[in-house]
């Protein structure tokens, strides 16, 4: 993806996305973040190595995906570049640099299992150990998280309002599918901006 055009946002803080965020994010507060991954269709590659790298598997459909990083206001913070579908969620966040502060609570789920940043306070659901049962203490936690992340499924709907984003885009030439997602985030934020509605996530 060329350089991102939409701008990070932190409490009223902007900075450029394709600017490393690193140096001036320090001095902003430290709110939750929530990273999750958002596929889209294409159309079946006619290269036989771009087909296994954009075949989801599950679905049996060619995806692409992006990561996004939504505030406790479900606003877009951050888009990252765009891999092949069956990339792995935790893959695509080693490799794009941390965009938030240090000190920052993460809110992931368990497509982020061993994932971890400096200085970040982690929080993600227990996972099922094979062949045993969560306690119910465990499960009472995967609950409450489960009611905050749910609102992360909110946003993707959002975005995806634009049927371009939800449908299989037809489009070839180079770049134009990331401005279409571009967009469609941009238009999530704006929605969210000017409707109040929209309740902030707990």
């Amino acid at each position: 993806m060329e350089a991102w055009r939409a701008r990070l946002e932190i409490d009223g803080a902007s900075l450029p996305l394709e600017a490393s965020p690193a140096d001036e994010v320090q001095t902003a507060p430290a709110p939750p973040f929530c990273p999750d991954g958002a596929e889209r269709p294409i159309p079946r590659p006619q290269d036989t190595t771009e087909q296994k790298t954009c075949d989801r598997g599950k679905k049996k459909r060619h995806m692409l995906k992006n990561l996004l990083l939504v505030n406790r206001a479900l606003r877009i913070l951050f888009l990252s570049e765009t891999p092949p579908g069956r990339v792995h969620d935790k893959r695509i966040a080693d490799t794009t640099p941390s965009p938030w502060p240090v000190g920052s609570q993460l809110r992931q789920d368990l497509g982020f299992q061993a994932f971890t940043l400096d200085g970040m306070d982690i929080i993600q659901p227990t996972k099922k150990p094979r062949g045993h049962e969560l306690t119910r203490t465990q499960k009472a936690r995967n609950r409450k998280i489960s009611r905050r992340r749910v609102r992360i499924e909110h946003v993707h709907s959002s975005v995806k309002r634009c049927r371009m984003l939800k449908e299989t885009i037809r489009l070839w030439k180079a770049g134009s599918r990331d401005v279409v997602m571009e967009i469609g985030c941009a238009l999530h934020t704006f929605r969210v901006r000017l409707t109040p509605s929209w309740a902030p996530m707990v």
